[in-house]
């Protein structure tokens, strides 16, 4: 049956699907051109410029289209969900407004110096913006992991008159969850990037094309996953134990565990029965779940049946979106351990198998992050706030049609922005190329920004 509730379930996960992607490459896009651009000004290297314009398209582009998503999402917490906003507007609207006051002031003070700035301010000075554009992206991501991270595991409230009113912001903004789920997030951000760098490079170097710019980005790319992807595993582990101890009805769905059990298997695969409340078609590794949730072999799970079906999340996409996400994740890890080995045997430019592969991964960190939000946004269902809050209470009184109308023009206009139009541009700026800067001084050379330079190729 089609409702207001399920309508308005659909249109949030689909703008936060499409959202997600573009602030976290902004997150690791900023950081990459903040470290090329250091290395320029100590090396005076006019590679690392030249790396640093051609990034520096994309990162426009990409910020510009994760600035419009967003915007769409928070009308939808008036439009579609106003029995969320009535509760708990104290407590995620000042986290929102802390967001803007800190994190948007920095980005729009000096965002416009890093991406137009090259031949109109000092080297330093162009560096000082990059660095503070930065800081105002990480602490964007803070601010809204801590909004998230608070509705995973509340803490520091009162409630009053049906309101939540906060009694304790230390408590509030470093809730439980909330800086083992920010640093995953923002190590998940570097990932896909730097994915993203090496499947580009790999690209031009496969056509023989931009050849010591490609080298240079696929060896700081497999060079920083080889520690990244450790730091990952490590931080994705204490999330799991974060959510094993405070959602753990959550960790159930993910191991698909319905009757709570001690040594319980790490399932390979499985059909989770939603109606049956049992498994189909296990393969399972014995006391697996049990010795990664609870570092023990015989580990206590508890189970889904626990509680009321209508209080379980919908098992099978939270058991498969983990799944993709590890797997996609041990494919990255094999990855970067492979260019390690090429890399001892000088052969990191040169292997297409490697090349190839680096290539057909580049979406496989975007791919990890996305299906880590589902996991952790339907693991926490059917709560808003986890045990506080139900979804169903949470909706707005609209009509079904009003929430459809709307939905079907947010995926129409989606299409045609982030479907067409994002890739479209991408796609000329990667088919022009950087451009390999000569002149001993870089102070003075323009900088060709994105709208020049998609001129100039029309």
């Amino acid at each position: 049956m089609i409702t207001t509730l399920l309508l308005s379930r659909i249109q949030f996960a689909f703008t936060i699907s499409m959202h997600i992607l573009f602030p976290a490459f902004s997150i690791g896009l900023a950081t990459f051109l903040a470290v090329m651009e250091g290395l320029w000004l100590k090396t005076k290297n006019p590679l690392y410029l030249s790396i640093c314009k051609f990034w520096m398209k994309i990162f426009a582009l990409t910020f510009g289209m994760g600035v419009v998503s967003g915007i769409v999402m928070e009308f939808q917490f008036g439009t579609n969900w106003s029995g969320f906003t009535a509760q708990i507007g104290d407590v995620l609207g000042s986290l929102f407004v802390y967001e803007v006051l800190t994190a948007f002031f920095i980005e729009a003070g000096f965002l416009g110096v890093m991406i137009f700035g090259w031949n109109k301010v000092g080297p330093r000075l162009h560096y000082l913006a990059t660095l503070l554009v930065v800081v105002g992206v990480t602490l964007s991501a803070f601010w809204i992991m801590a909004a998230n991270s608070w509705m995973q595991s509340p803490a520091g409230f009162d409630i009053v008159n049906g309101k939540y009113i906060v009694t304790s912001w230390f408590h509030v903004i470093f809730n439980p969850t909330d800086i083992p789920r920010f640093i995953h997030m923002v190590l998940a951000a570097y990932i896909s990037t730097l994915f993203a760098i090496a499947g580009l490079a790999a690209y031009y170097l496969l056509k023989n094309q931009h050849v010591e710019f490609a080298k240079k980005c696929l060896s700081f790319a497999m060079g920083f996953l080889i520690i990244i992807m450790p730091l990952q595993i490590m931080v994705g582990d204490t999330v799991g134990q974060n959510v094993f101890t405070y959602q753990p009805i959550k960790t159930a769905a993910i191991e698909g565990v319905w009757n709570t059990q001690t040594a319980a298997p790490l399932l390979l695969f499985a059909y989770p029965d939603m109606a049956k409340q049992e498994n189909l078609y296990s393969i399972g590794i014995p006391y697996g779940a049990s010795l990664i949730n609870t570092h023990s072999l015989n580990g206590q799970l508890i189970g889904l049946k626990t509680v009321a079906p209508a209080d379980q999340p919908y098992v099978p996409a939270v058991f498969y979106s983990f799944r993709i996400m590890v797997g996609a994740g041990i494919v990255m890890f094999l990855l970067a351990l492979f260019g390690l080995y090429l890399r001892l045997r000088k052969k990191l430019y040169t292997n297409r198998l490697f090349l190839q592969a680096c290539l057909l991964g580049t979406p496989l960190g975007f791919l990890a992050l996305w299906t880590g939000w589902v996991t952790a946004e339907v693991g926490r269902q059917p709560w808003v706030v986890y045990n506080l809050i139900r979804t169903s209470d949470a909706v707005s009184h609209v009509s079904v049609s009003q929430v459809l109308i709307s939905l079907v023009l947010l995926v129409v206009v989606y299409g045609l922005i982030f479907g067409i139009f994002y890739f479209r541009y991408l796609g000329k700026i990667i088919e022009h190329g950087p451009e390999l800067e000569k002149s001993e001084d870089m102070t003075n050379v323009p900088f060709h920004y994105l709208g020049a330079q998609i001129s100039e190729q029309q």
